[in-house]
């Protein structure tokens, strides 16, 4: 053990630590409880929100300030000294982001378990990162834990020597986590704005304080414990409204066991409605949409002008009728609407006519839930190339997701944090128990929802609808967006678009719960984005830092100087997350499993074969590392539909395979594999010694 030499002194720190963490479940218990008890009393709505929001985050803040250091070992890596089950807790709080607390249900509900062609299916999601955790528990937690060092461009520089392993891989290192933390800092807007009623932009900035006061002051060593209180929070709040809904639909709170009986039901439902009069209405309303904007686009200069000039008779006639104002500004609304320039109008009606037509899909165009695949192996030509992309897509999604894992910075250096090797194995064990209980209750919850939605809110009278779907919609279209399509006043699953992003979040409201639960999930959510987002932005600021930033000669001489210029490097990248969030990039889930691309082509190949193979040499990693990442970036980028359209590319003919960018990593990798053993065997290993020779690890380690 790195600090604790005593077994008796190591045997009352974990007695602290225990009763810490037992005083603070306490603490927790009594806030939800006592706002329960508020809420029955007629505390008002707006007022649980922004009390649940401040109370958690100055707890996590109140944990982050007492963990303040300047100490470097304790600012990097916590001193060495965090026991496995609480290392595991904080590996899972890591681990649990926005992606997997929000979306990672939406992604069930909207996909199914195996998705459509396009879409991978939510399942993939659950096996890809959890499978991931046997390959970091097998090969690459311990091994790296020997080695005694700090961030993972360490690794390349002990193992490989020289400048370019580490430079790169500290570059790869900003990228994949820039890439991760931006989805953190958007599912962290979201939430605030939702709770607290403020605009998307300042719900970001209040959010990204509490970042800031748990990573700023202390480093690993606040992070660890923040995320210890985090992973408690988002526990708690994942599985209140889960065991509340599967009680209320099933009789018991055990939702994994049971939580199968229900998707009878909803495939019978999901029968009845691709044969309902109203949803083949909205069907045929959608599919006529998407041919206007088909027949635009065939002379999309000429539809301009005649857009405008229909639209401006059309308020001519409404004010010479006399019309109410409600129907004029309308009008005026749909004429400034109109694109300026004909780019912008192929861009836009473009993606309208995309939209229309998958919703003119049966269900709105999600596939029915239980499905094993789209398609039909035995059926017509279209219907087998419809099931082998399917097919290929989840295996893609699942194969990156599991090495992403692997190579994924901020989450190995959780594993620096132990205090010896077989702490880290354990640790690693602890991990997948922790994630393991969440993650059985997340297809659960997805039935669970589904069932809700379609039994209680499909077929609704649009005049009988609740309160929190209209204040959704306000917050953000793409998050929850209805309207009557075939005029019935009748709401029917098609004119119903639910945003992945807030499936988990509005569950409370769905299932009938009372608003502390909701304040709680939304709580949950918030502790799942931070703690994510705090490790990820350490790892940022000390790649630019220690891996990269100034010349040695010019680097702070003191290890105390280091740890400073550490802190304000996050606080600047802190920023800059901000702002590109504030934009709405993309959707969490997009962005987190781009990220997890990019970490298994860069680091992946590189890790692997210097444990397995002593031969391997720097020009061989140097060159696959930027092969990989070269090819896993290519993919990524010529398929953006933003790229491909401004160059006026087909839509879909960039694909490889049908494979979706999402999954890029699985080109990324295999190149990277190859180049490395293609040149390690053209290039004798004796050419290249590495700069320092590597120091001796505490156990046998196959690649030095």
């Amino acid at each position: 053990m790195t600090k604790w030499t005593d077994p008796i002194e190591w045997a009352a720190y974990h007695r602290r630590l225990h009763r810490n963490v037992l005083i603070y479940i306490a603490f927790l218990c009594t806030l939800i409880g006592a706002m329960a008890w508020a809420e029955r009393w007629g505390l008002s709505r707006n007022l649980i929100g922004p009390i649940f929001l401040f109370s958690t985050v100055m707890i996590y803040a109140l944990i982050g300030i007492s963990g303040r250091t300047s100490d470097e070992d304790e600012y990097y890596v916590a001193g060495r000294r965090i026991p496995a089950m609480y290392n595991g807790m904080a590996t899972a709080a890591d681990w649990m982001s926005a992606a997997s607390f929000i979306s990672l249900a939406g992604a069930l509900y909207l996909q199914g378990f195996s998705g459509s062609g396009q879409q991978p299916g939510g399942l993939a999601y659950v096996m890809g990162w959890t499978g991931g955790f046997c390959l970091v528990a097998l090969l690459i937690a311990p091994q790296l834990r020997a080695m005694k060092l700090y961030t993972l461009p360490d690794y390349f520089d002990h193992r490989y020597g020289g400048r370019w392993p580490r430079i790169i891989a500290a570059l790869a290192s900003v990228l994949c986590s820039f890439t991760y933390v931006v989805a953190q800092i958007y599912g962290i807007g979201l939430i605030a704005s939702r709770l607290t009623g403020v605009q998307f932009e300042i719900g970001i900035l209040l959010g990204l304080g509490g970042v800031l006061l748990c990573s700023f002051l202390g480093g690993m060593r606040a992070i660890t414990w923040t995320q210890v209180a985090q992973y408690i929070m988002l526990l708690l709040a994942f599985m209140i409204p889960v065991s509340w809904l599967a009680y209320k639909q099933l009789g018991t709170p055990l939702a994994p066991l049971f939580y199968g009986q229900q998707l009878v039901h909803i495939e019978a439902i999901e029968k009845r409605l691709m044969t309902d009069p109203g949803e083949i209405e909205v069907s045929q309303e959608f599919a006529r949409r998407a041919k206007v904007f088909e027949n635009r686009l065939e002379n999309v200069e000429q539809s301009m002008l005649q857009l405008r000039h229909e639209l401006e008779e059309k308020i001519r006639v409404l004010k010479s009728n006399a019309a109410d104002y409600a129907s004029i500004a309308q009008a005026r609304r749909e004429l400034l609407a109109v694109p300026r320039d004909a780019a912008t109008a192929r861009e836009q009606w473009t993606r309208a006519m995309h939209e229309n037509q998958e919703r003119a899909k049966p269900l709105g165009g999600m596939p029915p839930h239980a499905r094993a695949f789209p398609g039909n192996p035995e059926g017509s030509p279209d219907e087998v190339r419809l099931f082998d992309s399917s097919r290929l897509n989840f295996l893609a999604l699942v194969f990156c997701l599991m090495v992403g894992t692997a190579g994924l910075p901020h989450l190995l250096t959780r594993f620096y944090t132990s205090p010896s090797v077989a702490e880290t194995r354990s640790s690693v064990a602890w991990s997948l128990f922790f994630i393991g209980l969440l993650y059985i209750s997340v297809p659960a919850l997805a039935v669970l929802v589904k069932f809700e939605v379609l039994n209680h809110l499909v077929g609704s009278s649009f005049e009988d609808l609740p309160s929190w779907m209209a204040q959704w919609a306000r917050l953000d279209s793409a998050l929850l967006e209805f309207s009557d399509v075939n005029g019935d006043r009748v709401l029917q699953l098609g004119e119903l678009k639910l945003g992945a992003d807030m499936i988990m979040l509005a569950t409370p409201e769905l299932g009938g719960m009372p608003f502390v639960v909701s304040g709680l999930v939304a709580a949950g959510g918030l502790a799942a984005a931070l703690s994510t987002a705090d490790g990820l932005l350490l790892t940022i600021s000390n790649a630019l830092v220690r891996d990269i930033g100034p010349g040695r000669e010019r680097k702070p001489k003191s290890a105390e100087g280091r740890v400073i210029l550490s802190k304000f490097a996050l606080l600047a990248v802190a920023m800059l997350a901000a702002v590109v969030a504030a934009f709405k990039p993309a959707e969490i889930l997009a962005l987190v499993s781009a990220s997890f691309s990019l970490a298994a082509a860069a680091f992946f190949p590189g890790m692997v074969l210097g444990m397995i193979w002593k031969k391997v040499h720097r020009p061989a990693v140097v060159v696959g590392m930027l092969a990989g990442l070269g090819v896993t970036i290519y993919y990524m980028v010529i398929n953006a539909p933003g790229f491909r359209h401004f160059w006026g590319m087909d839509p879909v003919g960039g694909l490889w395979f049908g494979i979706q960018p999402i999954s890029a990593g699985v080109f990324g990798v295999p190149t990277g594999f190859f180049v490395m053993i293609l040149l390690t065997l053209l290039l004798p290993s004796h050419w290249f010694t590495p700069t320092k020779e590597p120091s001796p690890p505490e156990i046998g380690y196959p690649g030095l």
